[in-house]
C-alpha cells in the first residue's frame, strides 16, 4: 500500500508537494476504508481529487504512473530520454532534476524510494526499508563522472562482487536500477519484494480516452467469478443485462498478414506455427444477454459489444479494473472517473468498492462535485484533495481536512462552489 508520494519539478508541480494516504483521527468508515498497518500507519483506501480544468489533477496521476513505467523502461541506447517531464514554464526548471519520493508498504514492511532525474540521466536512485525507526539503505546509485555507480548494502541483501559488477555494468545512466537488476541472476529478496510489488500491485493509470473493453473481455474470458460480479452489478444498476459471455473466435487472415505475424518473435513459437498452418488469428467475441419484459412475458436477446452504448462499455471496463484492483490489493488511478457515467451510477461504483474489505487503493479525479454531498456519508473528509494553479502556471495540492471549520459547514458542496476551498473557476 502507498503511504505518500512527494514530487518536485514534475509537469505543473514546480514546487514540492505531497499526496498522502495517511488517515486522520476521524473514525468514519474506519473498518472498511482504513487499513491499520501499525500504530503510526493507518492508510486510506480512497482519494478523490478536485480542481478546475488544467489545474494539474491529471498531472498528479501521471506522477504516480511514471514510477512503475520507469522501473521497467528499457531504452534502446544511452541517448534515449528517461521519459520524465519537468516544469516548463520557467527558465531554469527544464534543466533541473525532477524529484520523486514514494513511501509504501509491501505487506507490513515499509519502504522508501527516492529518485532524481532529468530527461537524459538519473542523478540519484535509492531504496531503503525500515526494520526499526530509522531507514536502512538497500541500494543507492549515483551519477559519478557521467557514469552510474551502484552500491548495495550487505546489511540488507547480500550479493557477490561479480553480480554487483554486472549490475553496475548494465545500469545505464538513463534507466532504473531495477532494469539492470533484472538482467542479473542474483538473490535480492528485500529489493525484489519492492520490485514485485510495483509490478504486480500498481495498475496503469486510466484516462478518459483509455479503451478498456478489450481488457474487460480478456478478463471475463479468464475469470467466471469476475463475470458473475459484473452481471450482478449491471443488473442491480438497471442495465437489464442478465449474462455476459466472452468466447474466442478465429478470423481468417491474408497471406501477407500471416507472413508478418509469423516473423514476430514476440508471439510464442507454437502460436506462430498455428497461424502459419491455419491462417487465422484468435479474437475475443463478447455478447451481452438482455432480458426484457413485454407482452410475451420475459424474453432474452443476445447483443454484441458493437450494439452496446458507450456508457455500458465504459461501465463494463471500469468495473472490471475495480474488481481486479480489489482482488489483487492493487493501487489504481483513474482520471475523470465520471466519464460516460450517470452520477448515481458513479455513486454505486464507489459504494461497492469502498464497502469491500481490501488493501487496494483507488485515486480518482473528478468534476462531479455531487460526491462532496457524500462526505461523512460515503466519503471521508481526509480522502478529498484539491489542485489549484497560480498565475505562474504552478500547481498547488492540498486536502479538505486541512481547512478549519469544515465540520460546521452545512454543505461542503456549496462551500466548494462558493470558492471556500479554491480549486474552482475564478
Amino acid at each position: 500500500m502507498i503511504q505518500e508520494l512527494k514530487i518536485k519539478n514534475v509537469l505543473s508541480f514546480k514546487n514540492e508537494v505531497t499526496f498522502s494516504f495517511l488517515a486522520s483521527n476521524d473514525k468514519f468508515a474506519e473498518d472498511s476504508q482504513v487499513v491499520k498497518i501499525s500504530e503510526n500507519a493507518r492508510l486510506l483506501r480512497f482519494g478523490v481529487l478536485y480542481g478546475y480544468n488544467a489545474s494539474g489533477k491529471s498531472n498528479l496521476l501521471y506522477a504516480f504512473d511514471f514510477l512503475p513505467r520507469f522501473w521497467s523502461y528499457k531504452p534502446e541506447g544511452m541517448d534515449e530520454p528517461t521519459g520524465v517531464i519537468p516544469f516548463k514554464l520557467d527558465a531554469s526548471t527544464p534543466s533541473e532534476p525532477s524529484c520523486f519520493e514514494l513511501v509504501f508498504f509491501v505487506g507490513n514492511v515499509k519502504y522508501w524510494y527516492q529518485l532524481e532525474l532529468d530527461r537524459n540521466q538519473v542523478y540519484l536512485e535509492k531504496l531503503s526499508y525500515y526494520k526499526s525507526v530509522q531507514p536502512t539503505m538497500l541500494f543507492e546509485r549515483k551519477l559519478v563522472d557521467g557514469q552510474s555507480v551502484v552500491e548495495i548494502n550487505p546489511k540488507g541483501d547480500k550479493i557477490s562482487a561479480s553480480a554487483k559488477e554486472l549490475i553496475n555494468g548494465y545500469c545505464l545512466k538513463n534507466l532504473s536500477f531495477f532494469v539492470a537488476r533484472n538482467q542479473v541472476n542474483a538473490s535480492l529478496p528485500l529489493i525484489d519484494a519492492a520490485k514485485n510489488w510495483m509490478k504486480e500491485q500498481t495498475m496503469p493509470a486510466v484516462f478518459p480516452t483509455t479503451y478498456l473493453t478489450d481488457y474487460a473481455q480478456r478478463k471475463t474470458a479468464e475469470n467466471n467469478d469476475l463475470t458473475r460480479y459484473l452481471v450482478s452489478f449491471l443488473h442491480e444498476a438497471d442495465f437489464n443485462i442478465t449474462n455476459i459471455s466472452s468466447d474466442i473466435v478465429y478470423r481468417p487472415i491474408s497471406d501477407e498478414e500471416v507472413k508478418f505475424r509469423t516473423s514476430d518473435e514476440s508471439i510464442p513459437k507454437d502460436e506462430r506455427e498455428r497461424i502459419k498452418k491455419e491462417k487465422t488469428i484468435p479474437l475475443l467475441h463478447t455478447s451481452f444477454e438482455h432480458t426484457v419484459e413485454n407482452e410475451n412475458g420475459q424474453e432474452a436477446y443476445q447483443m454484441s459489444r458493437g450494439d452496446e452504448s458507450t456508457g455500458t462499455l465504459r461501465t463494463f471496463g471500469i468495473e472490471t479494473i475495480l474488481y481486479e484492483a480489489l482482488v489483487n490489493n492493487a493501487f489504481l488511478p483513474i482520471d475523470e472517473i465520471e466519464t460516460s457515467q450517470h452520477p448515481k451510477l458513479l455513486e454505486k461504483m464507489l459504494y461497492e468498492y469502498l464497502k469491500t474489505h481490501s488493501r487496494s487503493q483507488l485515486l480518482v479525479t473528478t468534476h462531479n462535485d455531487g460526491l462532496l454531498d457524500l462526505v461523512d456519508d460515503l466519503i471521508r473528509k481526509d480522502s478529498v484533495w484539491f489542485t489549484e494553479k497560480d498565475k505562474a502556471g504552478v500547481t498547488d495540492l492540498y486536502k479538505l481536512s486541512d481547512f478549519r471549520g469544515v465540520n460546521r459547514l452545512s454543505s461542503i458542496r456549496e462551500a466548494y462552489r462558493n470558492k471556500r476551498f479554491g480549486a474552482t473557476m475564478k
